[in-house]
């Protein structure tokens, strides 16, 4: 079941995996363990996915023609 699902979906099992790894790190050391533990292994999968699909982590064209859009109406 591993082998498998690391061959379909690798970014977000990698993504995943640092997340929780950087999680129960901060379960060590933290405060409000659970709720920031929970933010952290999303975060992991959220960019481990966005890898799998092959898109941008941040996307720089887009946000800047939104900007570029947003500011056109005070020139």
């Amino acid at each position: 079941m591993w082998k498998q699902l690391w061959e379909r979906r690798p970014g977000a099992v990698a993504g995943t995996a640092i997340g929780i790894f950087l999680g129960v790190i901060y379960l060590f050391f933290g405060f409000w363990d659970m709720l920031i533990f929970a933010f952290i292994a999303f975060l992991g999968y959220y960019f481990g996915a966005k890898t799998d699909r092959k898109e941008p982590l941040f996307p720089f064209e887009d946000t800047k023609d939104w900007l570029s859009d947003r500011w056109k109406m005070f020139r």
